[in-house]
């Protein structure tokens, strides 16, 4: 478990992995790293949560700006 640690694949490098690829930043190392050391199934849940978060942030903007304009 340790190691795990030490290689960057805990929880908060997840999150920082998947927020980086979703906008296109990741860099080579990271993504290196990524591959090599991360369990694909964990950026699999990440990026589920990711988009099920954005998709919700949109809609409820969307229901804000609806109501505030009536």
């Amino acid at each position: 478990m340790d190691s795990q640690k030490k290689s960057g694949t805990g929880f908060w490098s997840v999150v920082q992995s998947v927020l980086a690829a979703a906008i296109g930043v990741q860099s080579k190392a990271n993504k290196e790293r990524d591959f090599k050391h991360g369990n694909p199934i964990h950026f699999i849940v990440g990026g589920l949560i990711g988009t099920i978060i954005f998709v919700v942030a949109v809609w409820l903007f969307v229901q804000y700006l609806i109501h505030s304009s009536s």
